[in-house]
Order: structure tokens, then C-alpha cells, then sequence
């Protein structure tokens, strides 16, 4: 019997400024984050078993992918805050026009990224890579790819659900999706469950097979919910070049900034393989601990540009401030509940990827760098996101091209001219964080964002 849900066609659209709708908004994009985390690090587990290097091999294509991943992200933050104001102004039929166009954008998006894969990624990595690590990663890649079709239909659905309050239906897709990786990487990477042993390159084939799972079971909850007639989904398939400029304007600035923000920390890890396997295994593991410490924090990022927009949108722009410092109270109480644990268990929580002393002497101080460094990104990813919900997305742009600028050149001049440890390494994220927290803090302070909030 197909899942239950409550008839859509009475739900408001419109949100209140309060801690219990942005939990209530929040709670389940926290669950359809944490559950694709947790997966990430049973996939890095089942890796390092494979010997050292793998793991490290692994941090390297899951940046280059997550290149791609977060061009999806710009685009899907830009359609969510276009849907939330028009939900905030009951303009219901315009989203479904705005959900196909965004499905056309990413398709070009995903052949793009694809070509230039199996393209000029192995030129660039042949130049700038270990020759240990180079030949197992392009392999991977130039499998791992053909998911990015599926991966951005599932990140325009995030657009959907969010940009209209129904963030609880992101748990359906992110289940499918996550379970059968998990059982796919066990099969797949070992040869365990009747499956062929395949190695490293089983993660890949693993990871597409799950995405496609997952695009398949959120559109299957979309026709059950019935959005599809409330939001006149697939009622005009054409191209439309007015809906489609609309996005363009409001995610173009969006994608570049996600772009040259992963492509830095490309350059960081490319600049971290020169000292060695052993710190391209801890730079991997400290990115896994980013992304499931964070959990949260990406969960009230997500509400707080959807929020924003959708206040916007119901003309309370007096009252964005308020839902800002609400959000922010929320996350980083969040964080602080997480962090003081961290720090008592920190060996043990390391000692799940490597038990080597070695990996553990020097793991442990760049995980008390990345901790504070998660503090710091409770606060500032929210303020960096409600700039996103005012819509005037070339600041966001303007504020990362800054910020990627500082950090670059402190991570040149800490990995490359002074050669110290990946422990100054890893300070970047400080440098990251606390510009981006300063320069959005201040434009939203400003006021500016008041006279240029109509999307």
C-alpha cells in the first residue's frame, strides 16, 4: 500500500516567522542530509580496507564530483528561492514552469560535465596529481559521471520541496537512494552478495545505480502527493525561454560561486597529495567530519534562504532580521551541543577510519582546527544563505570571489611556500568562514538588499 499523505490542496504555502516553523521546516532536511552522510562515511570505511591510498584516492574524486554536485546546488538554491517567493505570493502555477526549465538547464549541465570528463580531467590531473593515485582516479571518474543526470533531477526536487514546504518528503528518495548504496558499495567493492568484486571502482557504479534509485522514488512521492497538478508540473513541456532566464539570473551567480568555492578546495587537496598519502587520508577523513558534523547547520542554511524568500514574498521584509536571528540561535546552539562531545572523543571517533598511530598523531590536531572551524560555518552559512533568499544572488558571487581570494593565497603560503603542517593547513576554514560571515553580515545589516528583493 503506497505511503499516506495529508491532501496538499489545504496546506498553506506561507510561513511564519517562529522557532517551531523553522524546525518544523529544518528537522526533515536534516534527515535527508545526515542519512546521505552517513552513507558517505560507510562508503570511506569500506574503502580504506582496500589499503592506503584508496582512501585519499577517494577524497580526490569526491571533490572533483562534488565540483559538479554543488553547479546542481547553485542552480537548485536559485529555483528554491524562486519557488518559495512565488508560494509566498500564491503565484502556484508559475513553479511548475520554473521545475521543468530547471530540469532542461541541468540536463545541458550534466552532458557538459561529462564531456569535459572524459575530456581535459585527465590532462589536469596528469599534471598535477601523484602518478600513484592518477590512473585509479580517472578510471573512476569517467564511470562516476554518468550519474550527474540523476544527481540533478534529484537536487531539483530539493528545489520543489523545499521552495514549497514540504521538506518532510525529502526522506523518501534520500532512504532509497542511501540504502542501496550502502548495500551496492558492500556488494560491489568486496564481491559480497552474489555481486562481482570490482574494487575501487564498484564505489562508482554503486553511486549511479543509487542516484537513479533515488530520482525514481521522489518522482514516484511527487505523483502520489499530488503536486503535479497543484503546481502544473507537467502541464507545458516546452522550453520556455522567459522561465528559463529567470533562473538563470537568479542561480548563474549561485553556481559560480559553489564552483570556485569546491574548485579551491580542489586545489587544496591537489596541494595536500604533495606531502603524501598519509595527509591526503586525513584531509578526507576531516572532510567527511565537515559534511556529517554539519548536518544541521546545511539544514537551517536551507530554511533560512527558503524562509527569507518566502517572508519576502508575503511583503514582512521588517521581519527578516528576526527569522535571521532565530535561525542563527538554533544553529549554533545545535553546534555547541555537538562540539564538547567532539572534543572528548576525538581519538576514538578517528580511530573508525585508521587505528595507525601515525594517521592518529596527526589527525587529531587538525580535528580541533575543523571543529572550531564548524562553529564558525553555524553561524556564517545561515547569514550567506538569507542574502540568497533576498535574491540578489551577485552579492552572494561578489562575497565568495572575496573570500576565495584570502584563502587561495593563505593556502599557497602555509602548504607550498612555507611547507607547514596540513594542522596550518586547515586553518583556511577559518579564514574562509569568518569572511564570509563579515562580508555578509554586513550587507544584510545594510539595508540595500530591501531595494532589490523582487524575483
Amino acid at each position: 500500500m503506497p505511503p499516506v499523505f495529508n491532501n496538499p490542496m489545504s496546506e498553506s504555502l506561507k510561513l511564519e516567522v517562529s522557532y517551531k516553523q523553522i524546525l518544523q521546516m529544518s528537522l526533515p532536511i536534516s534527515f535527508a542530509i545526515l542519512v546521505p552522510q552517513f552513507n558517505f562515511l560507510i562508503n570511506s570505511f569500506f574503502l580504506s580496507q582496500l589499503g592506503e591510498g584508496y582512501l585519499g584516492a577517494s577524497g580526490v574524486t569526491g571533490v572533483y564530483y562534488l565540483i559538479f554536485s554543488v553547479i546542481g546546488f547553485g542552480l537548485n538554491n536559485g529555483l528554491q528561492a524562486l519557488i518559495s517567493r512565488r508560494a509566498g505570493q500564491d503565484r502556484l502555477k508559475e513553479i511548475g514552469s520554473l521545475f521543468i526549465q530547471s530540469v532542461y538547464i541541468s540536463f545541458f549541465i550534466a552532458i557538459f560535465g561529462i564531456v569535459i570528463t572524459h575530456t581535459a580531467a585527465p590532462i589536469v590531473f596528469k599534471k598535477f596529481t601523484n602518478e600513484d593515485i592518477y590512473q585509479p582516479t580517472i578510471d573512476f571518474l569517467r564511470i562516476r559521471i554518468w550519474g550527474l543526470p540523476f544527481l540533478y533531477l534529484y537536487q531539483m526536487r530539493n528545489g520543489l520541496l523545499v521552495g514549497t514546504n514540504q521538506s518532510k518528503l525529502l526522506i523518501y528518495g534520500t532512504l532509497a537512494e542511501t540504502i542501496s548504496n550502502i548495500v551496492l558499495d558492500y556488494g560491489l567493492i568486496f564481491g559480497n552478495l552474489g555481486l562481482p568484486k570490482i574494487g575501487f571502482n564498484g564505489a562508482a557504479y554503486a553511486s549511479i545505480i543509487a542516484e537513479f534509485l533515488g530520482m525514481g522514488v521522489v518522482f514516484l512521492v511527487i505523483g502520489i502527493k499530488g503536486m503535479s497538478s497543484r503546481f502544473g508540473l507537467f502541464e507545458n513541456m516546452k522550453f520556455n525561454w522567459s522561465s528559463t532566464k529567470t533562473i538563470l539570473v537568479q542561480s548563474s551567480p549561485l553556481i559560480l560561486q559553489y564552483a570556485i568555492s569546491i574548485v579551491s578546495w580542489e586545489f587544496f587537496f591537489i596541494l595536500v597529495s604533495h606531502d603524501g598519502s598519509l595527509a591526503l587520508d586525513v584531509s578526507q577523513v576531516m572532510r567527511l567530519m565537515f559534511g556529517f558534523f554539519g548536518i544541521f547547520i546545511w539544514a537551517f542554511a536551507a530554511t533560512s534562504n527558503t524562509m527569507v524568500s518566502n517572508i519576502i514574498g508575503q511583503g514582512l521584509q521588517d521581519k527578516v532580521n528576526l527569522l535571521i536571528k532565530k535561525i542563527v540561535t538554533l544553529s549554533l546552539g545545535s553546534t555547541l551541543v555537538m562540539f564538547i562531545p567532539l572534543q572528548f572523543f576525538a581519538r576514538q571517533i578517528l580511530g573508525l577510519f585508521n587505528q595507525d598511530p601515525a594517521f592518529l598523531l596527526l589527525a587529531i590536531p587538525v580535528f580541533r582546527v575543523v571543529c572550531i572551524a564548524i562553529l564558525f560555518m553555524s553561524v556564517s552559512t545561515i547569514c550567506l544563505n538569507a542574502v540568497t533568499g533576498t535574491g540578489n544572488t551577485k552579492i552572494n558571487l561578489l562575497i565568495e570571489i572575496f573570500t576565495i581570494i584570502l584563502y587561495c593565497v593563505y593556502v599557497y603560503l602555509v602548504m607550498e611556500v612555507y611547507n607547514l603542517s596540513i594542522v596550518w593547513g586547515w586553518g583556511s576554514e577559518w579564514v574562509y568562514w569568518l569572511s564570509i560571515f563579515t562580508l555578509s553580515f554586513l550587507y544584510l545589516r545594510s539595508g540595500k538588499w530591501k531595494k532589490g528583493s523582487n524575483i
